[in-house]
C-alpha cells in the first residue's frame, strides 16, 4: 500500500469509529444500551486496526524508511486523534445515560 492509500486508510478507519461513537451515544440516549455497547467495541476495533496502521507508519519511520510529512497525513493523524478522544468522550456517554436511566427510568 503507499504511503497516500495509507494516509487515506487511516481517515477512513477513523471516520468510521468516530461515526460508530456517534451512533453509541444515540443508541444509549434512547436506552438501548446493549446497541450502545456493541457500536462502542465495534468503534474499538476500527481503532485498533487504524492504530496498527499507525504503528506500523512510526516503525518504518525508526527503520530509516520515512516519509516526508505531507498535508494529508498530517490531516490522517489528526483525524486519528480526534476519533481516540471521541471514543473515551462516546464511552462516558454512555455510563451517564445508563445512569440516568436507571435513576430515573426514562428514555427517548
Amino acid at each position: 500500500m503507499d504511503y497516500t492509500e495509507t494516509a487515506m486508510g487511516l481517515i477512513a478507519g477513523a471516520g468510521d469509529s468516530r461515526s460508530d461513537c456517534m451512533e453509541a451515544i444515540e443508541a444509549a440516549r434512547c436506552s438501548n444500551f446493549k446497541q450502545a455497547h456493541a457500536l462502542l467495541e465495534k468503534a474499538t476495533q476500527a481503532m485498533v486496526e487504524t492504530h496498527d496502521t499507525q504503528t506500523q507508519l512510526i516503525r518504518d519511520e525508526m527503520s530509516g524508511n520515512a516519509h516526508a510529512v505531507s498535508l494529508l497525513m498530517v490531516h490522517a493523524q489528526d483525524h486519528l486523534n480526534l476519533a481516540l478522544i471521541m471514543r473515551d468522550i462516546a464511552e462516558e456517554f454512555v455510563a451517564v445515560y445508563e445512569r440516568l436511566y436507571r435513576l430515573e427510568g426514562k428514555s427517548c
